[in-house]
């Protein structure tokens, strides 16, 4: 059986050619031509089926055969709020592994002991597109631009809200625990902090604004390993 193949293209209704990098992957190294049945995704929930009716070096336009909306994989909305570590490699490596996951939603923080206070939001939708198309997830996450702490942190977001840390003496509840309680509300957000934690009036600031102190379980993560177990908990929490 012939290997299904998956091309990212935004607004794959109202378009007839793959982008410029889909069609040359198609075409050099796929070496696809004219006829070949290819599948779209749209990243807003939805798969085409289509065929190939031109194939040249640098363009591969396509008819739609069939529009295959798609269901959610989970319910509510799964938000990662992070502050980005120093070595930019290992935030791409979160992007990645949590969308193949399952995520809506990547916020990066500037935090009081942020050792990085710019990410390349362009490089990381690349790596979430190809997490897409590998995973075969219907939906792209939405990836945030760089934001103060405070800023994020004051602003209304519905849902229940969380903020992971380490300081032993401001109470904590387990994130798993809490997540299996029973609720209506779906919708669920957590920070983690940089290299060096939140401050504690960062955590302080977060409470008085509806967060809930939360810790991941009895070990010290890096970073970007405790958001991708955050969201693991998030996931295994609807199971």
């Amino acid at each position: 059986m012939k290997e299904s193949r998956y091309f990212y293209v935004p607004d794959a209704a109202k378009q007839k050619e793959l982008p410029s990098d889909e069609a040359m992957h198609a075409t050099r190294v796929l070496r696809l031509k004219e006829g070949d049945e290819i599948f779209l995704m749209d990243g807003d929930g939805s798969y085409f089926r289509a065929m190939i009716t031109i194939a040249a070096t640098h363009h591969c336009y396509y008819e739609i055969l069939e529009h295959m909306p798609q269901q959610p994989q989970w319910e509510g909305h799964f938000h990662i709020a992070i502050a980005p570590t120093k070595m930019l490699e290992r935030m791409e490596w979160l992007v990645e592994k949590a969308t193949e996951v399952g995520v809506d939603e990547f916020s990066f923080l500037n935090c009081a002991f942020s050792e990085r206070r710019i990410v390349k939001i362009s490089r990381l939708e690349k790596i979430a597109v190809s997490a897409v198309k590998q995973s075969h997830k219907a939906w792209l996450p939405k990836l945030n631009d760089m934001e103060a702490f405070k800023m994020f942190v004051t602003r209304p977001i519905s849902g229940r809200k969380y903020i992971a840390h380490c300081y032993e003496e401001i109470p904590r509840v387990n994130l798993f625990d809490e997540l299996q309680m029973t609720s209506d509300d779906k919708n669920v957000t957590v920070m983690i902090g940089p290299e060096g934690d939140f401050s504690i009036e960062e955590v302080k600031l977060a409470l008085e604004n509806g967060y809930l102190s939360v810790d991941l379980g009895k070990s010290r993560l890096r970073t970007e390993t405790a958001g991708l177990a955050a969201l693991m908990m998030m996931q295994l929490s609807q199971k």
